[in-house]
């Protein structure tokens, strides 16, 4: 699949809070879909999919592993011509996931612990980075100018 370079100098940027439930990793997804679509990367193109799973999981787990009682998380895209990038912030400031090495699967008969191992395989590069206020930021890169998002 071919991601069709935008002619950009300058990035583009999305930003919003999120209740920690999941009907608010549902919403991350529905919004940044038509965030998406409003940037030239059509709803239910092969770029709109492969951002949307990436956002999916981040906020899956924001709300699953990141949740702190009454505290948001938030979701922002940045797009530049040459990526996309997908931050997804919460408040918990343990549980980090481990980004040295390559995601470990779970066993064969869990029903969990696929998420980080999906975008690994879906971005150009991912990690985890220190937020401003109490919390960290799960991070991934999609290059726009390249076939499938890999490098």
């Amino acid at each position: 699949m071919s991601i069709p370079a935008h002619p950009r100098t300058t990035s583009d940027q999305f930003t919003h809070r999120f209740s920690s439930t999941r009907r608010g990793a549902r919403l991350a997804r529905l919004l940044v879909l038509q965030q998406l679509d409003a940037w030239g990367f059509p709803y239910r193109g092969g770029p709109s999919d492969l951002i949307a799973a990436i956002v999916a999981e981040l906020a899956a787990n924001a709300v699953t592993h990141g949740r702190v009682p009454g505290r948001d998380f938030e979701v922002r895209l940045t797009r530049t011509a040459a990526t996309l990038r997908v931050e997804v912030a919460d408040t918990r400031t343990e549980g980090r996931p481990p980004v040295e090495d390559a995601p470990a699967a779970p066993p064969p008969d869990s029903e969990t612990g696929r998420g980080l191992l999906l975008v690994a395989g879906l971005a150009a590069r991912w990690g985890v980075a220190e937020r401003q206020g109490p919390g960290k930021t799960v991070w991934a890169e999609i290059d726009l100018t390249c076939r499938g998002g890999r490098t």
